[in-house]
Order: structure tokens, then sequence, then C-alpha cells
């Protein structure tokens, strides 16, 4: 059974936004006998494992986050909700059934995102792999940081989930369609409601810093332009080439070096 329990984190100290707010009243209007818990700086363990301290040291709160959520449900068990997350129906008969997960839409993908709402009982081995996984890894600041979309649809496929617009169960996890808990598609600002819906993630990306909200809107307004394949492709490019523009103006010559060496390396894999 789900404890009846919400947890949500927010590292850094900075006064919850306005969305955030209005998000988690949305949680008290329909788990109005469920506790919330916000786990920030003085009830969380930031030294747990070196991920988790190297991302806090670089400010990079929402990476913080994406340990501490597994840890939290690991240990706890209940419901997690990025703080973009707003609820429009009540999911009482999803938790009824266990554990979720829901999917995005990116493109063709379709990739699980623990942060449109996340339930686990506590001790439950797959959140315990996600939770070595980090413990397991150092967080770097280099061209592309793996997000927690990435590496938990990595794991669960491991497990036979597949790319598919469907519902599965995958190790205890439900795996639900994306219009579930993500009918906005902020690549192409969309909002599709359908009588699935139970939530609302607005991708709010409060934890990116300015040069990387601008290359957001820059890919959002390509993609707007240019659907399908070609668009994501384009924006691909771009994200890439900014990135690398940024290190030569700046003199970072050693990151270039690393990255290429590392996509040498990769190649050589194949």
């Amino acid at each position: 059974m789900i404890p009846k329990v919400i947890h949500y984190c927010w590292f850094g100290g900075n006064p919850l936004p306005n969305i955030a707010v209005k998000c988690i009243n949305s949680w008290k209007k329909y788990f109005p006998d469920y506790e919330i818990i916000e786990w920030n700086e003085s009830n969380f363990d930031l030294f747990s494992c070196d991920y988790c301290r190297e991302a806090y040291d670089a400010k990079k709160w929402a990476f913080v986050s994406d340990y501490a959520r597994f840890k939290i449900l690991y240990e706890h068990g209940g419901v997690y909700f990025d703080t973009d997350v707003e609820v429009i129906k009540s999911m009482d008969d999803i938790l009824q059934k266990g554990a979720f997960i829901g999917r995005e839409r990116i493109a063709n993908a379709f990739p699980v995102n623990a942060g449109l709402g996340l339930a686990a009982e506590p001790k439950m081995p797959i959140i315990k792999e996600i939770v070595e996984h980090y413990e397991q890894a150092h967080f770097e600041q280099v061209e592309k940081m793996e997000t927690v979309v990435e590496k938990v649809t990595n794991i669960l496929r491991k497990y036979g989930l597949s790319n598919e617009q469907k519902y599965e169960i995958i190790e205890g996890m439900q795996i639900y369609p994306s219009d579930y808990f993500c009918p906005y598609d902020y690549n192409i600002g969309e909002l599709n409601i359908t009588d699935n819906s139970r939530s609302i993630h607005w991708y709010d990306a409060s934890w990116l810093d300015s040069k990387m909200q601008k290359r957001r809107d820059v890919c959002v307004k390509i993609q707007k332009t240019l659907r399908g394949r070609l668009g994501e492709c384009i924006a691909k490019l771009y994200t890439s080439l900014s990135y690398y523009w940024e290190w030569i103006s700046t003199g970072d010559y050693e990151t270039i070096k690393k990255k290429i060496k590392n996509r040498i390396k990769g190649k050589g894999k194949k």
C-alpha cells in the first residue's frame, strides 16, 4: 500500500514561486487526507552520496532533487511531485493499484518522467536500483547533463519498458501513457486534456540558469516552427553548438577535449 504522504523537494533556500504555491494547493484539494512534506537542507542529508553533494555544491538544485526523491521514496514510500505539477482530478483509483510513474512525449519517443508524479511503497527493489545508480555516480557539469528522465527510462528498459504510448507494468511499477500526467507538450506549447488526465506538468524549469533558459526557449521556437523529427534534430544540433561556442568564447578547451574524447570512445563501443 502506498503511504498517504506527498513529498516534494525545495533546495536552495529561495521562496516558492507562485506556480509552486498554486500546484501545492491543488494537491491539498485532491489529496485532503495526505500529509505533505517539503524536503530541503534542514531535513535531507546532502552528504548521503557524492552525486548529491557535488550537485548541491554546483547549486544545481533540481539535480539534487533527482537523487533525493528516490532516496526519500525508498526509505518512506508515498507520492512525489515536482513543484510545477498541478493536480486536476482524483488519483484514488490509480493509487489503489499501487506504484506508478508516467510517460511524457518527446517527438516520437515516450520516456518515463519521475517529476510528473511518482508513487512507491517503501523498500521497492526498482527504486533501490535507481538510488544505487546515483550513489555510484558523480555529478559533472558537461555539455549534456543526463536528466532523471534519461536515467530512469534506461533502467526500466532493462526490464522490458517499451517506447510505446501504452500502459505497462514493469517491476511492480505501473507505467501510464502521457495523457494521464503530461497532457501539456512544452515543445510546442499545446495542452490536450483527455478523460484520463489527472495532472498537468507545466515544465516551469525554475532550476535552469539564464543561459540554459535561453537555449530552452530557442529550442521550443524551433520545434514550434518545424514539427516532428526535423525540429527535434535541429533543436539538438543548436543546443550542442551553443555549448561548444560558449566553451570556445570562454577559453574552456579542456571541456571541449573531454567531450570529443568521450564521443570517440562512445563510437568505438558500437
